[in-house]
């Protein structure tokens, strides 16, 4: 593990907890809807800072979705369409996607540590500056190609595949 990998992981967590609270948007989804959202259409949305927690949205549509600064905490997001959604500066903790298509998403700055990745689309991805466990990588790298149309960043580059 490289000592710039290892420093921020334990400055993420530092900077998370003494950062200023910020107050949800208007368009934050509450719970008691997120319960019945499985196979829901938040295609094109604007969830800026929205929160989603111990949820299931299997096969639920966030395609191109403005999701910069949301949290997915304990989420299940099995067959879920994330196709070319912004999800910069987004927390995925203890997620699991699974036959999920993130192709064309921007993930620049996000903290996906815990979660997982099975037979994932990152076509056209952008990872920039994005943590994630060194397994989950690995296993993204296998498939990951493209360059991503917004953001011009090569998906393995971002990656750091080999």
């Amino acid at each position: 593990m490289s000592m710039v990998l290892f420093i921020t992981m334990l400055l993420v967590p530092l900077a998370i907890a003494t950062s200023p609270a910020q107050a949800a948007s208007s368009s934050s989804v509450t719970k008691s809807i997120l319960n019945e959202a499985g196979g829901k259409s938040f295609a094109g949305q604007d969830l800026i800072r929205a929160e989603f927690n111990s949820t299931t949205f299997k096969g639920t549509d966030f395609s191109n979705a403005d999701m910069r600064g949301a949290l997915f905490n304990g989420v299940l997001l099995d067959n879920a369409n994330l196709h070319g959604i912004d999800f910069s500066s987004g927390i995925a903790y203890v997620s699991r996607f699974k036959n999920t298509d993130l192709s064309d998403a921007i993930l620049e700055d996000a903290n996906m540590l815990r979660s997982s990745f099975d037979n994932v689309n990152v076509t056209n991805a952008d990872f920039t500056g994005a943590l994630l466990d060194f397994a989950q990588v690995k296993k993204l790298c296998r498939t990951a190609s493209g360059v991503n149309p917004k953001t011009g960043a090569d998906t393995r580059e971002s990656l750091g595949c080999d």
